[in-house]
């Protein structure tokens, strides 16, 4: 299955077109399990990378900068480059502002081992990431689009994302790894939970997917127009990201996992915030997933480049597909 996830993830964005499409009566309930799954998707995601690890990658200040610079400085930048150009409608450029000035937290590890980036360090910046985006995002919105709209978004569901997806699974996380270390059982249940990584990951677009179909209506047209948009920021992100890898002079596996996390975006977390606006702005939250369609299929192709762009170095050599 981790040779062939790509492939699943797209077929399980068809399928999930598909159910949205044919029961769209669906889409309510599947937007409650939304958290569920995900949180059980970075659960197995952090199992997988043990205390230590994540402890000694928080010292690595010059990756964490990097990582700080690609979302925080260089990304509002080239979102700026473009907002003008957007769709004139509100709800159509808040749900482009929200979902391309949060860095993802989720997948981008899965997509970064798989080019040979640093998962690990990319694991122990997620909190951070987290906790800096919910603090910047109103400031940011402020800055693009005024006070109205910047004080819709509140700082309660970023808190709530971080408890559910990060402090929860990283908890159980690591008391299932203390577990293992002592017992065969808590190895056995262990090894048993990271082996789910593909399924979850499958799980969570077609859940997402799903749930927002029935939404589209007559949205159609603007989601189409934003589409040429979360494009181009993926291609102007590679090179981005390979320039501020660049000036921090990382190795190969660290340089590439700034690429990714300066590319993915916080599609699946902000998608909450987008569904709690009101109903004169309930667009964004299709706007949001649509980012999430083009981003998986711009990971197939990141997947195959980044390694090319970033390509492995005496100093860190390269790791292709492991964490």
């Amino acid at each position: 299955m981790e040779h062939r996830q790509v492939a699943i993830y797209l077929a399980a964005m068809a399928a999930g077109g598909l159910l949205g499409w044919t029961a769209p009566g669906w889409g309510p309930g599947l937007e409650h399990a939304i958290y569920p799954v995900l949180g059980a998707l970075l659960f197995v995601t952090f199992l997988q990378v043990p205390v230590g690890a994540l402890v000694r990658s928080l010292r690595d200040g010059r990756f964490l900068s990097a990582a700080v610079v690609v979302n925080f400085l260089v990304v509002p930048l080239v979102v700026a480059a473009m907002f003008g150009f957007l769709p004139s409608d509100q709800a159509v450029r808040l749900g482009v502002l929200l979902v391309l000035l949060c860095p993802c937290v989720d997948y981008v590890i899965v997509f970064s081992g798989l080019a040979g980036g640093s998962s690990r360090r990319l694991l122990a910046a997620t909190p951070f990431l987290l906790v800096a985006q919910m603090l910047l995002l109103p400031g940011f919105l402020y800055l693009f689009m005024g006070s109205g709209l910047a004080d819709i978004v509140e700082v309660g569901p970023f808190v709530e994302a971080f408890a559910i997806l990060i402090v929860f699974p990283l908890a159980l996380a690591w008391a299932l790894q203390a577990w293992a270390v002592h017992q065969p059982a808590g190895r056995r249940v262990s090894a048993a939970a990271t082996t789910t990584t593909v399924p979850l990951m499958g799980a969570t677009l077609l859940i997402v997917v799903a749930s927002q179909v029935p939404t589209l209506g007559d949205s159609l047209p603007d989601v189409a127009a934003v589409i040429p948009f979360y494009v181009a920021f993926l291609v102007v992100m590679a090179f981005a990201g390979l320039a501020v890898a660049r000036v921090f002079r990382l190795d190969a596996p660290a340089g590439r996992a700034i690429v990714f996390t300066g590319a993915t975006r916080n599609s699946l977390v902000v998608l909450p915030l987008a569904l709690a606006l009101p109903g004169d702005l309930a667009v964004a939250a299709v706007v949001v997933v649509a980012q999430t369609l083009v981003e998986v299929l711009g990971m197939v192709a990141y997947v195959r480049l980044v390694p090319r762009l970033v390509p492995a170095d005496s100093r860190g050599g390269d790791l292709p597909g492991t964490p």
